[in-house]
């Protein structure tokens, strides 16, 4: 396990997204709005999305995503993947 001294800290937002949304097509999306620091999709399911991003830049990638599509709502940031996915229990299963 990396120690998060070395690693740094990260924060995880999970966005309200459209049902139908699939991950690749969100990637891509999100690299035509911002191509160098793109934050990075840890999954994308259920209507939901999870980003992962560093503390400095929790601002940057909501606005990123509302650029995207103003309809991207950020509904809640952690410190865990794991908080997010409590409070979601259908993210804590991959979307087949």
């Amino acid at each position: 396990m990396v120690v998060k001294s070395k690693r740094g800290r990260f924060r995880y937002i999970a966005f309200d997204v459209p049902d139908d949304l699939k991950k690749e097509i969100l990637i891509k999306n999100i690299r035509s709005v911002a191509a160098e620091n793109s934050p990075y999709v840890i999954q994308c399911a259920f209507g939901k999305a999870i980003m992962r991003c560093a503390p400095k830049s929790r601002e940057e990638t909501v606005r990123i995503m509302s650029q995207v599509d103003p309809s991207y709502t950020s509904i809640m940031t952690s410190g865990t993947i794991r908080k997010i996915r409590d409070r979601y229990p259908e993210l804590k299963t991959a979307k087949k």
